[in-house]
């Protein structure tokens, strides 16, 4: 009789918004083997760098397993007690807008129900917003605005079918790469497809660019007003599309009047031609798609990039139908699904408005509530702001680590402490808000959670538990729906289960909606255990039993406003003052193979070996003004904060810039949270902070040591200026450096809280100031340090790799301390692939050997043939070597 195959279950991919569809097969062995689903529609099989590493995500390491109260272990009753009596105490003393809850993106969207229906229809209070106002808010605002509705009007099929595709604030190729993979597929089969990208950094996503605009921080609204007058004036409006399916177009342009290409020019930093060539590029392509992202939103003027956009594509009809539309591409796996049920603090459910009299009687009445939130609630940067000055005094953060990814990180983390009484609910134990917690409460993972999320392109997937559940960790749903209970409202939080929450949510959607709202999913709301389990991918609106798909809005006008006509929206051009000062403006962002706060990617030793620790990206023109070596540490100061990191010397940066990316935590470096850099302010209408723009000063960070310890055991660095830690195949790799003033005897191993090994060797060269310590356990590398008085110049992979070996001799223990590769060690160089392990110097190679293509380095070495999400890298050292060759 043959054994039992493992079951492989169909799920969705926890990271972006592109809402990838994974086949996860649980192995004998205890890990999980993942694969693109090829029946998924978002990603026909394909998965990015990160999604292929799911699997080596997955464990119980440092995971919260029990309820806390105060750090106590405790049981749920007396966690859920004590959280409805302080919530419950809290609203009676100092009433219902004294208490709030944060939470996330990366909740399932029958989390979200609830934790909106608790608090806008049972507290009575609005303030719950979530950590998606840091990433879409923008984006939400100037769809209500232009069509009364928060609607992605096309789908992603749009992006392969059109001619032009303009790619402005988003760097597709690392934070959304398999809808970067379609799109490099698309220009393959079709050359004349042409691809604008508009961005300060020449990021990896300009390898498919015909023309990259590396336009100034904030140029956007200044770019799209003026080839919205453009298309106006030269005869490419759509006159029939404008006159019946829009309003207010002259008073969008009247502000606009003054507006010259000159001054464009100016405002941006673009050369007037290459804006000559954009709009031309744009009004000569009827099948036009404008994909934004976080360059766009993040932004003090966000709503007003997004709804500069939306004109463009207004006055030329390009809405709605194959190939063309604005399209927004969402940070987190179900931001669109908390849009749906009201999470932000000024939605209500199901598309609703809270301003809106008669959707707050109609959400109220179908709820049963005792009250609806009357009033916007606090928006993210506000809610903490609150929390600081005392007055919201309970709050509940669900599944985001705020006190990293907040501007002003270090005040929100202040505030947090301060805060009379915190709740979060969470699944890992480090992060930098669950140590400041007085309730922890052990939440579901990715691979346990049962429930449905929506992508970017309004299609909604389920993702299913198919790992057991550990310890008593429990659904969020389940936790908010407890709480609810107890404060009193039993009869409201009756769920059995993840598919009662969703039927309700479906059910409110179709709720007196008869085609008025947008959202409507009402097709489900009958749905079956055995339907539920199974729900296929699926776009909404979702109407009537026969569950008809429209897949995409407004190709016939039909607009969510009072008039059923989308508005154009005047956006006024305002040039920021150019200042004297000799301050660099940091850009903020994410990388290829990392995720937010790194509590999950921080486990691949895989993900880490591409970019290990936080740098600093600056063009070598400021470099060299700076006396910024190569690989030097600087340090980054704003009004608010300091960081240090590592010196990434590029042209890819534009002069006059810097870019550091947003993962590091107080987990992962020493001070490597950019966002204590970041100041508090916000667009006036989204309330979504600006994190692309920030003053700063850059200065090298004078060190006296530099060193590189890799350490099968985690090690705990003692008090350092600069350290940095990330996973590696066999164990840790620990970077680090220390000043002057700091003396520290690293010749014991006991200075990183590891047990002293008997077997140790050093070396030591006066003269160059190198030591080096390797300590062994029997035949076994335990752990080897390198010190410096400059940056350390050994392969960090190399390094790593030798933990996995044993040590016969002597002699072949001096290797270690040596630093060098022996010829049958060769040095793999930096990581380029991760998903296969290919390293720089072995894609060099393979190119002196003549391959000279993607294709031909992929058969030679196998980089680039996964997920594909470092074909751009890969293409950028065939050409810099093509060109060390030439000369």
């Amino acid at each position: 009789m043959s054994e039992e195959l493992p079951k492989t279950i169909k799920t969705t991919c926890p990271y972006c918004g592109v809402g990838c569809g994974v086949l996860a097969t649980p192995q004998d062995d205890g890990s999980l083997d993942i694969k693109g689903d090829p029946d998924h529609p978002a990603n026909f099989g394909r998965l990015c760098s990160k999604g292929s590493a799911l699997g080596e995500t997955v464990s119980l390491e440092d995971r919260i397993l029990e309820p806390e109260i105060n750090g106590k272990v405790s049981s749920w009753d007396e966690s859920l007690d004590l959280v409805a009596k302080k919530f419950s105490e809290t609203i009676k003393e100092h009433g219902p807008n004294s208490v709030a809850f944060y939470v996330s993106g990366q909740i399932l969207t029958e989390d979200y129900y609830i934790a909106n229906k608790l608090m806008k229809g049972y507290i009575g209070s609005a303030n719950i917003d979530t950590n998606s106002r840091l990433c879409m808010a923008s984006s939400v605002a100037g769809h209500k605005r232009a069509f009364g509705s928060d609607t992605v009007p096309g789908c992603y099929e749009d992006l392969e079918l059109a001619d032009l595709l303009i790619l402005t604030g988003s760097n597709l190729a690392w934070c959304h790469p398999v809808l970067y993979q379609r799109v490099m597929a698309a220009k393959q089969s079709r050359p004349e497809m042409k691809v604008v990208l508009i961005d300060p950094r020449r990021t990896m996503t300009a390898d498919i660019a015909d023309l990259h605009l590396p336009i100034a921080a904030d140029g956007d609204v200044a770019l799209f007003s003026s080839l919205f007058k453009y298309l106006h004036e030269n005869g490419f409006e759509n006159s029939n599309f404008v006159g019946e399916h829009t309003s207010g177009l002259e008073k969008a342009l009247d502000v606009l009047q003054d507006l010259s290409v000159d001054q464009v020019a100016q405002i941006t930093s673009l050369n007037a031609s290459d804006i000559q060539q954009f709009y031309k590029l744009f009004a000569a392509n009827e099948k036009v798609v404008t994909i934004y992202s976080q360059g766009v939103n993040q932004s003090k003027t966000g709503t007003d990039k997004v709804n500069s956009i939306i004109n463009c594509h207004l006055t030329t009809g390009r809405i709605g139908r194959p190939g063309m539309g604005p399209f927004s591409v969402t940070g987190q796996p179900n931001a669109m699904g908390g849009r749906e049920v009201g999470g932000l603090a000024n939605m209500l459910a199901a598309h609703m408005a809270i301003e809106n009299p008669e959707h707050r009687e109609l959400v109220q009445t179908f709820w049963n509530a005792p009250t609806i939130a009357s009033e916007m609630g606090l928006k993210a940067v506000d809610m903490f702001k609150a929390v600081k000055d005392g007055r919201i005094k309970a709050i509940w953060i669900m599944a985001t680590n705020p006190a990293v990814s907040m501007p002003q990180a270090d005040e929100v983390k202040a505030a947090i402490a301060e805060c009379p009484f915190v709740v979060v609910s969470d699944v890992i134990h480090s992060t930098d808000t669950v140590q400041l917690a007085d309730v922890k409460l052990p939440s579901l993972a990715w691979a346990e959670k049962d429930g449905t999320v929506t992508n970017s392109e309004r299609r909604m997937s389920r993702q299913k538990g198919f790992l057991p559940h550990p310890g008593n960790a429990k659904a969020d749903w389940w936790q908010m729906a407890e709480v609810g209970k107890r404060m009193g409202f039993e009869d409201a939080f009756t769920f059995a289960d993840a598919r009662e929450v969703f039927i309700e949510h479906a059910k409110l959607s179709g709720y007196k909606n008869d085609g008025k709202r947008d959202f409507d999913v009402s097709g489900l709301a009958d749905i079956s255990s055995y339907e539920y389990d199974d729900l296929k991918p699926v776009q909404w609106p979702i109407v009537g039993q026969e569950r008809a798909v429209k897949t995409r809005f407004f190709a016939k006008g039909e607009f969510y406003t009072p008039s059923r006509r989308a508005n154009f929206v005047p956006v006024e051009v305002h040039a920021d003052a150019k200042s004297a000062s000799e301050q660099l403006t940091l850009n903020t962002g994410r990388i290829r193979d990392h995720w937010h706060t790194m509590t999950r990617t921080g486990r691949s030793a895989r993900l880490s070996s591409h970019l290990g620790e936080p740098y600093c990206e600056i063009h070598p023109d400021d470099a060299e003004k700076l006396s910024i070596e190569p690989a030097a540490l600087v340090k980054i100061t704003s009004q608010h904060g300091t960081i240090i990191v590592r010196a990434l010397i590029t042209k890819r940066q534009q002069l006059g810039s810097v870019f550091v990316p947003m993962h590091w935590t107080d987990q992962f470096a020493a001070a490597g949270r950019v966002d204590v850099l970041v100041p508090s302010i916000t667009d006036p209408v989204s309330g979504q902070p600006a994190l692309k723009k920030v003053p700063v000063d850059v200065e090298p960070a004078k060190m006296a040591t530099y060193g590189l310890l890799v350490s099968k055991h985690k090690p705990s660095p003692p008090k350092l200026d600069y350290w940095a830690l990330s996973k590696c195949v066999s164990g840790w790799k620990l970077e680090f450096a220390l000043g002057a003033d700091q003396e520290i005897d690293f010749s014991e191993q006991s200075v990183w809280g590891m047990p002293k090994k008997a077997n140790d060797i050093s070396y030591l060269d006066q003269d160059s100031g190198r030591r080096r310590y390797a300590w062994f356990d029997g035949e076994q590398l335990e752990s080897a340090l390198f010190l410096s008085e400059s940056p350390v110049e050994v392969s960090r992979n190399w390094a790593a790799e030798r933990l996995s070996e044993t040590f016969e001799t002597t002699s072949d223990r001096y290797k270690i301390i040596a630093g060098r590769p022996s010829v049958d060690q060769p040095d793999k160089g930096q990581i380029i692939c991760s998903c296969m392990s290919v390293g720089s110097n072995e894609i060099i190679g393979a190119i002196h050997k003549g391959c000279l293509s993607l294709d031909a380095i992929g058969e030679a070495t196998t980089a680039g043939t996964n997920c594909g999400s470092c074909r751009a890298e890969i293409s950028e050292i065939i050409h810099d070597n093509q060109i060390l060759a030439a000369e």
